[in-house]
Parts: structure tokens; C-alpha cells; sequence
């Protein structure tokens, strides 16, 4: 839906070293790219594991683990990057040799985020010998303390940023710890630990391991599903080394040749069709369903789905995650309308439109695990800064944070809490996500210095949301063809968005259907036939009954009906004209 801070601007004019350029090279050197070679998404084309910092270490102590079979925890974390990161190490571990793998995903609410002193006190009841970290530990320098004081070697993958305090593992693989050559920074955690035991899996090779036990090497190829899944679920920058690993992970999707029945699963209880999967189907259907776990019960829901070789019980756990996702739209819509009222109340003491930059909501009966989503929700609907906080245990309120180009929210995070001594509890994360907790009482003054260190870092016009647009299709570039070209040309996502075309349109007709959605019919300026377009959560008075022509800003996508496939534009940007 378009808001009054969107502006439509047009990536800057290419060089074109032919006159009929094709539509996905305009894309690609739009976003950078280089239209050849980086739509080459072979294996091959990835980083060099041998520059993560302390990767020797780290394959040191793994195949120590299995030589002794030692018995090696998972220590995860309750998001879909966590569920995939340990659902692909136990894989993984367990096709390399290990006999005694386990896991454990803390529960947000009665453990919070990370290696807890508390939650290593339940760990150390199965004994393990070797604690693994994923996708969480860079901060947990009281757990790794706990963990090893209970005998337990520590090796920690993480991607979050680290704090000026490292702990004290045995070993850490943190493409973000300083020093560190590894080129990409953006690798989700499963693409840490992903990296990792490809690394051990040529280690023990090398050494004979898999001769000496009449075993031919795994191929750990398949588990890039999971990659695939964690990655766009997390909202990873997809440079080019994350978009090898996505569209291989989805390519094993779709020739059903992954290593997760639970995948393919979770995409049949979304209404997706496995053989046709795409990046965006990752982050916006199957995603969400997996995280859902984790805001409303237990993660172990999701690993469990991930980890099963059956397809019928994987379907059972998916159907569970669909329930619970069903769960998670219905509390969100009521937070999200809850949100927008307290937003309103603030606007009656100041202009409407002068929402503060830096933006602070709480309730008490929000829930913990839906402020997240509510963050971003009402940080795409302003294009500001968002905190949402829910209550915690013990006068604690548990904040989860989003934030906009130009403002990295862990270091502005950091720095109020140095020139604020005691405002902020804990706090950990990256640029754009960052979770936080403070004290109930602390909420009027926290919102405010928020507010104020916000401004001091961005300027108005990082408060003015951007719609990069590709430019006008032709006219004969509105059909099935290019709009499956485009689908299956990214993957695209975070730092490579999916095109967005914009032209002058005359409205043909119109309809309201399911109540808030507008289907048209829309006639290029272009001279192209006749086409359908979707203005999903319309605003009427965006849509004025009296104007038929517009300029609108769209995807070209695929509508399946009944069997039948046919190009439609879905419109994220509209201007009346005439």
C-alpha cells in the first residue's frame, strides 16, 4: 500500500553493450551485477572456507568429537536460522560419523535468547562432551564460562556482531570477528555452520576417516536446502555468495534431491508447489510457518519437521506449524491495531505527520514472541526505526528492534548504553535487528533518549522511504514468459530485490474482492493488451472512482488458478493522474 513517505525513484541509467538488451542483464547491472558472471550460481563460484578465522581449530576439536565419540550437543536458537542451522548440523554430524548427536533450543520464554548459565544447567544434564553453538554465543561469555566449568568443550558459530569481550570457547567461527578475511559478512548462521562441516567433511577425507571405516565420504550438498531456507528466512544480504547457496539449496527443492522431507512439507501446507519454489516462497510462506514455532511454543516443533525422513510425519509436524502460523496472523493483526492506536494517541499532541524518528511501542499483554514482527510491520509502514517491547519476568521489558537504511541499530544500541550506564539490560545483534532487554520502569526515559540518538544519526531524508524502479516493460514483455523469467532469475531478497516495473496504465475496470483487495483491469500506455493487476489492503482513497489513468509502480507474477497460469501485476505504488 502506498504511503505518503514513498517516493518513486529509477535506478540509474546502464551501459548496454547491445541494443536489444535482455530484461534480466537491465536487472542484474541495476542491482550491480554483473549480468554474466554473476548469474553463474555454480558451486565452484563460493568463497574459500580457509579464510574464516580459526577454522583449523574449530575442525581440530570436531574430529577429536569423533574419534572418541564424544557426545555433541547443538545448542540452537528458536527462529528459523536457528532450526535450520541445527537441524543441518545434526544431519550433517550424524552423516560424518557422529553416533551421539543431540539438541537443545532454549524456550524464549523461560530461557531467553543464547547460551544461558541457566540453559547450559540444562544441558549439562545429558552430559555432553562437546558444546556447538548455532546461529547464537558470540555474546554468551557467562554461558561458555558455565559450560566449560561443567566439562564441556566449547565451539561457537555465530554471525551476530560481537562485542568488544569475546568468550572464552575453545574455538569461534564468526565471519564478523574482527581480523576476520572471510570476504562475504552476510552469511546467515546456517550458512556458518554449513561452511564448517564442509570443512571437516574434506578434513576427515583427507585423513582416510571414511577409508578406514569402509565408508564412502557423504555428500553434504543436499543440506543446502536448509541453507537455502535459513538464509532467506533470516533476511540475509544476499550478495553473491548468499545467492549460490540459495538457489542451490533451491534447486535441490525443487528436483526434490534436499535433505528435508520437512521442507517440502511445510511448502504443501503453504499452497506452494515444491517443483516451482522461489526465494520469495521461502521468506513469505514457508518462513513464517517455521518461525511460528518459536513465537507461540517450542522450536522443537520445527527442528523436528526438518529433522524427519518420513514425509507423513513431516507433514503431521508441518500441519502443526501451519496451525500455530494461523495463531501468529491473529495475534499479530490485533498488536498491529493496538500499535497504530498508541501511534495515533502520540499524533494528538503533535502533526500528524511527525512521528518521532526513532519509535518506541509497548503494551503490557503484547506477546513475546510476535514484537518482532510488529517492529517491522510499523518500521515498513513509516519507514522509521521501530522498538517493540513486551513485558518479561521481574520488571523486565523484553524489546525486539528494526531499523532502516543509513541506521545500524547494535551500534546505536551500544552507544546509548555507554553514555546511559544501566538504561539498557543486555542487547545483542546486527544493522538492521537487534534484541534488547530493560527495566519496566526505564520505558519513558529509554523512549526518549532513543528518540533523540536516532536523530542525531539520520537525516530527513533516511525518514523518506525509496522505490527503485527498473523502468517500463515493453509490450511485449507482459506475458507468461517474462513473468517466469523473472520468478526463476533470482534469487532475489534482501540487498537484490525482485524487479519492480513502473508505466502509465488505464483502468479499465475495477472490483473489490475479499474486501480490502482491488482487482483491475489495466491497459498499458504502451499499447500492450489488456491485463490484470492486484492492490492488495487497497485504500480507497488512494483509487479515486474518477480517475482511469495511472502510474503505477508493480511485479510482474504468476497467477495460478484452477490448473491455469497467466501473467498479473501486483501494484506496491500508484499515483493518480487524469
Amino acid at each position: 500500500m502506498h504511503t505518503p513517505s514513498q517516493l518513486l525513484k529509477h535506478y540509474p541509467a546502464v551501459d548496454t553493450a547491445r541494443a536489444h538488451e535482455d530484461l534480466l542483464t537491465r536487472v542484474y547491472r541495476h542491482r550491480g551485477a554483473d549480468p554474466q558472471r554473476h548469474r553463474d550460481y555454480r558451486l565452484r563460484h563460493l568463497h574459500a572456507a580457509d579464510t574464516l578465522q580459526g577454522i583449523e581449530t574449530a575442525v581440530t576439536l570436531l574430529e577429536q568429537a569423533l574419534v572418541t565419540q564424544a557426545h555433541i550437543l547443538i545448542l540452537g536458537d528458536f527462529d528459523a536460522d536457528g532450526a535450520t542451522s541445527t537441524a543441518l548440523a545434526v544431519r550433517a554430524l550424524r552423516l560424518l560419523g557422529a553416533q551421539r548427536v543431540s539438541y537443545l533450543v532454549p524456550n524464549r520464554f523461560a530461557y531467553g535468547y543464547g547460551l544461558s548459565p541457566e540453559i547450559v544447567a540444562v544441558a549439562a544434564r545429558s552430559r555432553p562432551d562437546v558444546l556447538i553453538t548455532v546461529d547464537n554465543g558470540i555474546s554468551s561469555l557467562d554461558g561458555v564460562r558455565a559450560a566449560q566449568a561443567a566439562g564441556m568443550r566449547v565451539l561457537i558459530t555465530d554471525h551476530h556482531l560481537p562485542g568488544a569481550v569475546l568468550p572464552p570457547a575453545d574455538a569461534i567461527i564468526n565471519p564478523n570477528l574482527p581480523g576476520d578475511t572471510f570476504p562475504s559478512k552476510h552469511l546467515a548462521g546456517v550458512g556458518v555452520i554449513f561452511y564448517v562441516l564442509q570443512v571437516l567433511r574434506t578434513h576427515l577425507q583427507r585423513q582416510g576417516w571414511f577409508r578406514a571405516q569402509a565408508r564412502t565420504p557423504p555428500d553434504l550438498s543436499p543440506l543446502l536446502d536448509l541453507v537455502a531456507l535459513g538464509t532467506v528466512a533470516d533476511v540475509a544480504v544476499l550478495d553473491y555468495n548468499n545467492r549460490i547457496l540459495v538457489e542451490q539449496g533451491l534447486r535441490r527443492i525443487r528436483a526434490a534431491q534436499g535433505s528435508s522431507p520437512g521442507i517440502f512439507a511445510l511448502a504443501e501446507v503453504a499452497g506452494r508447489d515444491p517443483a516451482q519454489l522461489n526465494a520469495t516462497d521461502l521468506g513469505f510462506a514457508i518462513g513464517p510457518r517455521l518461525n511460528a514455532a518459536g513465537r507461540l511454543d517450542d522450536m522443537s516443533i520445527g527442528i523436528e519437521c526438518l529433522l524427519s525422513d518420513d514425509l507423513y510425519a513431516a507433514r503431521a509436524l508441518a500441519s502443526q506449524l501451519d496451525t500455530l502460523n494461523t495463531e501468529r496472523r491473529s495475534i499479530e493483526s490485533k498488536m498491529q491495531s493496538q500499535a497504530l492506536e498508541i501511534l495515533a494517541n502520540l499524533n494528538g499532541k503533535t502533526p500528524a505527520d511527525d512521528h518521532p524518528h526513532g519509535i518506541c511501542l509497548y503494551q503490557a499483554d503484547w506477546h513475546q514472541g510476535i514484537i518482532g514482527i510488529l517492529a517491522s510491520r510499523i518500521k515498513e509502514r513509516l519507514h522509521r526505526p521501530v522498538i517493540a517491547f513486551a513485558k518479561g519476568e521481574d520488571g523486565e521489558l523484553k524489546g525486539s528492534a528494526r531499523s532502516i537504511p543509513g541506521l545500524h541499530i547494535r551500534d546505536t544500541l551500544e552507544r546509548m548504553a555507554a553514555q546511559h550506564p544501566g538504561l539498557i539490560q543486555r542487547f545483542g545483534g546486527h544493522a538492521m535487528a537487534a534484541g534488547l532487554s530493560i527495566a519496566e520502569a526505564a520505558f519513558s526515559d529509554f523512549r526518549e533518549i532513543f528518540d533523540q540518538s536516532v536523530r542525531e544519526r539520520l537525516d530527513p531524508q533516511h525518514l523518506q522511504g525509496v522505490l527503485l524502479s527498473d523502468g517500463p516493460l515493453q509490450a511485449h514483455e507482459f506475458s507468461l514468459e517474462t513473468a517466469w523469467a523473472l520468478r526463476m532469475g533470482g534469487p532475489w531478497g534482501q540487498g537484490f530485490p525482485e524487479p519492480l516495473f513502473d508505466g502509465t496504465f488505464e483502468i479499465l475496470q475495477r472490483r473489490v474482492v475479499g474486501q480490502r483487495h482491488l482487482r483491475l483491469t489495466l491497459r498499458p500506455e504502451t499499447g500492450a493488451h489488456p491485463i490484470i493487476g492486484m492492490a492488495f489492503n487497497a485504500d480507497a482513497a488512494q483509487w479515486p472512482e474518477d480517475v482511469r489513468w495511472m502510474h503505477l509502480a508493480y511485479r510482474l507474477e504468476i497467477n495460478a488458478f484452477r490448473g491455469e497460469f497467466t501473467p498479473q501485476l501486483v501494484i506496491v505504488w500508484q499515483q493518480p493522474l487524469r
